[in-house]
């Protein structure tokens, strides 16, 4: 066959190729090669749903709904973002004086960083913007103000910035230039220098024209016309009365660290001494202690708050517990924005504020509770000096784990209440002022660190010492604090038997059981034992197990997994 045949013969097939798929086409039968029954499955399994934006008034009822609902979901997850705010404003004229000068900014073009911080970018220097307070304290010298609590990649930053505030109601905002970068952190303790993330609250003073009224929102820009990349709501909640005591602890970090027996037992004990919330952020952490969390929150009896680190720092499960653990003074600086947004979140709801580990418990020694320590310590502070106190503090003291195992373990308490167990403390105290915890005093406080406050409203930071007779930090440790090493043989060669916590013993240990039964750690409930006799013996119940069928079949297997 000549090459002129095989030319044609290859252009009349590829010409029948391309007749073929316009036909097919145009009767829409394009074969998939897809057997009938597989895409009748597959037409089944994907309904084909309407995208009509509700706005458009194309939409029927179903769409209004999702429109609603995915609304509502946003404003679940960015709390701090005032989206009804702007739901109901945005198509409204809100700006000053002219649409280029102060526009209200649209969510869809604030910056986000890391989820729950927004950014604004200036001249010298990047803002991380985490919350908005409305603080009007009695003791508060600058009068009714905002407080915003970030992150500044600058140490003394003197870039001149400005807060836009919207009240309700009000199409323009109030234009004011901030008052004060407060810096949360000494420069002494290290991290000081540029482009390293620094904690700040930052205050702008409410004009007197706008006294008695509460901002819905602000924004902080560079220039008072410029268009926010952020826009926070302004928290405010002031109940009619106060409550008495509620608990703040830092981001937790327990990706792969199971603690969640012991953080029971801890919560409930703190539910004892009178605690009234317990306001958790959450980091990383393992899905028992999540399990546990949600528990709590569902009760009322604590608040969960998850939580990234800003700017470039990891947010990596595993890695950001890395990062923590080698960047010691990073992982110190973060942990005050958690501290104080619990603070500022709490200002008008609570009489007292204590920052505590979930390895540490503030233990009255003669009162039953913390109210009861409180009216004892009060009149003792008040002889001293006749004034309240910014904080109330109490000296640290070990109680290491190792310390019970020369002396067995007590047989009438389940394994798995560590605290009940661990009942001998080291015999010296830690240092005065060093390692103590207090309960703060929230109309005092303007910024707080782990141990003490930072800075204060009125008289200055002035804290009162409890004294050891009345009340002593139990701190529950595998070992000492890094920087108390060479002293930590002392602690453990030193030891006395302290048995202070069994005085809620009984209580402690049924709401611990409970609380773990109801959340099915100790698995299914096993039928009834057979009746006594030789047909009847097997496994001994594990030591210290709490009456009841589950709980003596699985309280060795909770206390093996849980107890260090």
């Amino acid at each position: 066959m000549s090459r002129a045949v095989r030319r044609c013969l290859a252009v009349l097939l590829v010409w029948g190729l391309l007749v073929l798929a316009v036909l097919q086409l145009r009767e829409g039968r394009v074969d998939t090669q897809v057997d009938p029954r597989s895409r009748l499955l597959l037409m089944k399994a994907v309904p084909s749903t309407p995208h009509t934006d509700a706005s458009s008034g194309g939409g029927g009822n179903g769409s209004n709904r999702t429109q609603a609902e995915a609304e509502a979901e946003i404003a679940r997850t960015l709390p701090r973002v005032p989206v009804d705010f702007w739901l109901k404003n945005k198509n409204r004229p809100m700006f000053y004086k002219n649409e280029s000068c102060a526009k209200m900014p649209s969510i869809f073009e604030l910056e986000f960083n890391n989820v729950y911080w927004q950014t604004m970018h200036t001249t010298n220097g990047t803002f991380q913007l985490y919350g908005a307070y409305y603080d009007v304290r009695r003791f508060s010298r600058i009068g009714p103000a905002v407080r915003i609590l970030g992150m500044i990649n600058r140490i003394e930053p003197t870039v001149k910035t400005y807060c836009q505030f919207w009240f309700d109601g009000q199409k323009e905002p109030v234009l004011v230039k901030t008052m004060e970068y407060k810096y949360i952190w000494y420069k002494k303790w290290g991290n000081y220098k540029q482009g390293i993330y620094q904690p700040y609250l930052i205050a702008c003073q409410i004009p007197k024209s706008h006294h008695g009224k509460v901002p819905v929102s602000v924004s902080m820009v560079e220039r008072p016309c410029d268009t926010a990349t952020n826009h926070l709501r302004v928290l405010y909640d002031r109940p009619k009365a106060k409550k008495g005591f509620a608990v703040c602890v830092k981001g937790l970090d327990f990706l792969h660290e199971d603690l969640s027996v012991r953080l029971v037992e801890w919560i409930e004990l703190l539910g004892i001494l009178g605690a009234e919330k317990v306001f958790f952020y959450e980091l990383q952490v393992h899905p028992n202690i999540s399990k546990v969390l949600r528990h709590y929150e569902s009760l009322g009896r604590a608040s969960v708050t998850p939580l990234t680190l800003p700017g470039g720092q990891p947010n990596i499960p595993g890695f950001q517990h890395m990062y923590l653990v080698k960047k010691v003074n990073h992982k110190r600086q973060n942990e005050l924005i958690p501290y104080n947004d619990c603070l500022y979140k709490n200002l008008y709801t609570y009489e007292y504020i204590a920052l505590l580990d979930i390895d540490e418990v503030i233990m009255p020694l003669r009162a039953r509770g913390w109210r009861e320590l409180m009216d004892e310590v009060l009149p003792k502070a008040l002889a001293v000096k006749n004034e309240t106190r910014a904080s109330y503090n109490v000296r640290n003291v070990y109680f290491l784990d190792d310390l019970i195992h020369a002396h067995g373990w007590y047989k009438d308490i389940p394994r798995y209440m560590h605290m009940l167990q661990h009942v001998y403390r080291s015999k010296n105290f830690t240092k005065p002022n060093q390692y103590v915890k207090c309960f703060h005093n929230p109309e005092r406080a303007l910024t707080l660190h782990n141990h003490f406050p930072l800075s204060c409203l009125g008289s200055g930071c002035t804290s009162y010492p409890v004294d050891t007779a009345d009340a002593q930090l139990q701190h529950y440790r595998a070992d000492c604090v890094r920087t108390l090493k060479k002293s930590c043989v002392e602690y453990r060669q030193n030891s006395v038997a302290d048995t202070t916590i069994w005085r809620y013993k009984d209580q402690l240990i049924a709401r611990t059981t409970d609380t773990l039964r109801t959340l099915g750690f100790f698995g299914p409930v096993p039928p009834p034992p057979p009746p006594p006799g030789p047909a009847a013996a097997g496994a001994a119940a594990p030591p210290g197990a709490p009456p009841g069928a589950a709980e003596t079949a699985a309280a060795g297997r909770v206390a093996s997994n849980e107890v260090s």
